[in-house]
């Protein structure tokens, strides 16, 4: 928590560019790899194989992070994934690989 109380938190990814600014992907073209990649693994979630919840869809989702090296539009790099836990664990494990890297290259945060 950054010294402040929980209800003036920063909020997450809140000045992150869009998906057009961060891959030049439109949305519509980010809708249809979603649909293409969701017919290919019968929407389900590639990390824990299950189902979308009824309250709560899946995310198309880098399986390799554009930031490690994955392709932005080759299908073979997408899946669908939960937003939680699965995303949310997996963003975590990939926040702390980056920060390792950027500790390892003696870059601060």
């Amino acid at each position: 928590m950054r010294g402040r109380c929980d209800e003036h938190q920063p909020i997450a990814w809140a000045n992150r560019p869009g998906k057009q600014e961060r891959y030049g992907i439109s949305s519509g073209e980010w809708r249809k790899l979603k649909r293409l990649v969701g017919r290919r693994d019968h929407d389900t979630c590639y990390v824990c194989g299950g189902e979308a919840d009824e309250d709560e869809g899946l995310e198309l989702d880098h399986i390799t992070p554009v930031a490690e090296g994955g392709a932005v539009r080759d299908p073979d790099n997408l899946g669908l994934i939960h937003p939680e836990p699965c995303h949310a664990d997996k963003s975590r494990r990939e926040a702390a690989r980056g920060n390792e890297r950027r500790h390892a290259r003696g870059v601060r945060p």
